[in-house]
């Protein structure tokens, strides 16, 4: 397989969980969001960051002469551009809400204050936001904590792949296991959140490891794949849905599973993911990700206003969540599906205005062509 090569079921899987991350935002009465696997569903990002490790090991793994500019500017102008973008998105919306406030419709919080302080842009345009205990980690639009993280886990596997070659993937194990003990002793200098990334993003270059060795001794035919995808996505339903106390461990575990198997390609699972569909969402999916809270954001303050002229309940706050309520349960649940499609619909612009052209803009600084397929996602 060339290094160039697309996993596409992979990729059509990174779509479906970044819709499921968008239900798991949204809190519609009465809902599908209510499920419990939905509620559940923050733990995908961690599936995120195993794929993320998986891939640009397999397209950069076993270099031994990585240009560090070239990565470097490719990976920037991979993830920063929608994230500066919405970033000055969500600065434009304190002022709305400001606006708001003066018109008497109160948000949760006042404008411009704790997460969403002034403080906090410089942070936020350093991509380093979810890395110290110093920052407010989910500031801004809080799904870009794990870009930031991602970010520079980046950099470090780049040096990694610099100073190591036979040794690298001891040294991606020794993260591993290093990452994971300060996660659960709550020691060193970073975030939880730092180290839960360091930990899944690792074990997904290690999960390749193990990908490349298995496809040189083993090809599972059509049966044995289905079966076996099948049981894996099952196997994640159920855990997500569960009250189990060890969930996220159980489920960052699966995910190293399921990526693995699913790279195969071979099963029915693979088959359906491959379907255009399924490719527009996985090509959408950093799109999905990074516009759907301004999207959620704008729908609540039109709720709100609703609710002030018409003295209806319809955007209630249960707990420490502001939910959305039509009255009807059959309503609401077309609500959560017309949300979903106008995510898609955004993202699907801001993919091609914003995305792309970030990314060609990244191969200009590099002086020549470089086909989009060939920078990972």
């Amino acid at each position: 397989m060339a290094s160039g090569q697309r996993f596409h079921a992979l990729d059509s899987l990174r779509g479906i969980c970044a819709l499921a991350v968008v239900l798991y935002h949204l809190h519609v009465v009465g809902s599908v969001t209510e499920l419990a696997f939905f509620r559940s569903a923050d733990l995908f990002v961690d599936f995120f960051f195993v794929l993320s490790g998986f891939v640009i090991t397999h397209a950069y793994g076993a270099r031994h002469d990585l240009d560090l500019r070239r990565f470097f500017i490719l990976r920037t102008f991979r993830l920063a551009p929608l994230h500066v973008c919405l970033l000055g998105v969500f600065i434009v919306f304190e002022f709305v809400k400001w606006g708001a406030a003066q018109q008497g419709v109160n948000f949760n919080k006042e404008p411009f204050t704790g997460m969403y302080a002034p403080s906090q842009i410089v942070p936020n345009l350093l991509l380093i936001q979810a890395w110290t205990p110093w920052t407010e980690n989910m500031s801004f639009n809080y799904p870009s904590w794990s870009i930031s993280i991602e970010y520079y886990m980046y950099l470090i596997f780049a040096a990694v792949v610099l100073c190591t070659s036979a040794r690298r993937v001891l040294v991606w194990a020794g993260i591993v296991i290093v990452s994971m003990a300060m996660l659960y002793s709550g020691a060193g200098p970073f975030t939880a959140l730092a180290y839960k990334g360091l930990a899944c993003f690792f074990a997904g270059a290690l999960c390749y490891k193990v990908f490349e060795a298995l496809r040189q001794r083993v090809q599972p035919g059509f049966a044995m794949a289905s079966l076996l995808e099948v049981v894996a996505g099952g196997s994640i339903v159920w855990v997500l849905s569960s009250d189990e106390p060890n969930k996220a461990m159980l489920a960052s575990a699966l995910f190293c599973l399921t990526v693995t198997l699913y790279a195969f390609d071979a099963g029915i699972v693979s088959n359906v993911l491959k379907t255009r569909v399924f490719e527009l969402l996985g090509r959408l999916s950093y799109s999905i990700y990074l516009t759907h809270v301004i999207i959620l954001s704008v729908l609540i303050l039109l709720f709100m206003v609703l609710e002030k002229k018409t003295g209806l309940p319809l955007a209630p706050v249960f707990g420490d969540f502001r939910y959305l309520d039509s009255g009807y349960p059959w309503l609401n649940n077309l609500l959560v599906g017309l949300v979903l499609l106008a995510v898609i619909g955004v993202s699907f612009i801001t993919y091609h205005l914003i995305e792309v052209n970030g990314q060609k803009l990244g191969r200009r600084l590099l002086g020549h062509r470089l086909p989009a397929q060939a920078v990972p996602g």
